[in-house]
């Protein structure tokens, strides 16, 4: 088994004086997909942000245990290759887009890892085509559709190559065709996805494993389809009855 991600008795409080991780522990293996469900404030967000040292960058924020990627504590002293392996897809598209052109954002990753001029145009254009967005090299991203948006933050991490991508709520803001067209870009990933969403027929559909936070507690661990079958454990924990709601083929062992 080789991990990729390690995470150990992780706690974390903000400056405030709210906690919002509380003593979690897991792993992930090379090219696994795992979800991360609960309900809002869980903690979710807040988890992902300590995968690949965002956080805890924080005045008078109070932080103890661990973070390994591929066998390697998360520190300052090696943030920079941590953040090549670990790529964050956020939330919302428009934190992430920042350039005046869609091949501009794509290539900042790459510039950045001080690729030649054409290796940077080689990895552009390979990442638009992995997301769809051929021939968007000069389009304005804030013209851009929500789900367009998105595709174009996750071409950006893709032209980096890191080894993890975790995602925050990728499929929030999407309509129903963007959803069917994200997801299976996300299936069709060859590298580590952690995935941090309300939404829970992805969790089915895509991860074979899910981590239930409430509270910032790990309150469950295992296989996706399990949990999700297990209506006193969803509502326990605010995931209103999903067996009831999905598609039965979602739910099959």
């Amino acid at each position: 088994m080789t991990l990729a991600l390690s995470v150990e008795q992780l706690s974390f409080q903000f400056a405030t004086g709210t906690p919002a991780l509380r003593r979690v522990s897991f792993s992930v293996e090379a090219g696994e997909c795992v979800a991360v469900i609960g309900p809002n404030g869980a903690g979710k967000s807040t988890l992902l942000l300590h995968l690949n040292g965002i956080l805890p960058e924080r005045v008078g924020a109070r932080a103890s245990g661990s973070v390994n990627v591929h066998g390697r504590l998360v520190s300052p002293s090696n943030f920079g290759w941590v953040r090549r392996q670990v790529g964050v897809l956020f939330q919302d598209p428009d934190d992430q887009l920042f350039c005046p052109t869609v091949a501009e954002d794509v290539s900042y990753g790459p510039e950045q890892l001080g690729c030649g001029r054409g290796e940077i145009e080689q990895r552009v254009a390979r990442a638009l085509q992995q997301v769809g967005l051929e021939g968007f090299e000069r389009r304005v991203p804030q013209n851009l559709s929500g789900g367009e948006k998105k595709r174009v933050c996750l071409a950006g991490l893709l032209a980096y190559e890191p080894t993890v991508l975790v995602l925050d709520e990728p499929s929030a803001g999407l309509d129903p065709r963007g959803r069917r067209q994200f997801i299976g870009l996300l299936a069709n990933l060859p590298v580590t996805r952690v995935i941090a969403t309300h939404d829970l027929a992805l969790v089915a559909e895509l991860c074979p494993r899910a981590l239930l936070l409430d509270g910032g507690v790990l309150v469950a661990s295992g296989s996706s389809k399990e949990l999700l079958r297990d209506d006193a454990l969803m509502s326990a924990h605010g995931l209103e009855c999903p067996s009831r709601d999905l598609p039965g083929h979602l739910l099959e062992p």
